[in-house]
């Protein structure tokens, strides 16, 4: 694993899996919301606001510590930022020449990590 205090490489590697408990649960709930009928475009409106409501709290508490949910909007907004960035070096890859897919995958890691820095910095800075 990278080089890093031992505290900070726990954390990461909790976000880690924090992400993919996420995920699950987001991708959950839009399989779940169209199985029962919902239109996908309202199924996937509702199961990214629960994921985002559920990943506060998971990220909070399961990789930060905190249950303070007065940083809900900070983490909304930190969330944001990420998918600006996310989009922006995608489009940038894809604009390289790079496949849409690939370009996806290769950004996986780093938006992790720049979303734990921001999170860890701007978010759960006090956790």
């Amino acid at each position: 694993m990278i080089a890093l205090p031992r505290k900070l490489n726990s954390e990461f590697v909790k976000f880690l899996a924090v992400g993919v408990l996420n995920t699950l649960f987001g991708y959950g709930c839009f399989a779940f919301l169209v199985f029962l009928g919902v239109h996908y475009s309202l199924a996937l409106l509702v199961a990214t606001v629960l994921g985002v409501l559920f990943n506060f709290k998971s990220t909070g508490y399961l990789v930060f510590g905190s249950r303070d949910n007065r940083l809900i909007l900070r983490f909304v907004a930190t969330y944001a930022v990420v998918y600006a960035v996310n989009v922006s070096l995608l489009q940038g890859l894809v604009m390289a020449g790079l496949d849409p897919y690939l370009a996806g995958a290769v950004l996986i890691l780093p938006m992790a990590a720049l979303a734990f820095i921001l999170f860890r910095r701007l978010v759960f800075k006090n956790a």
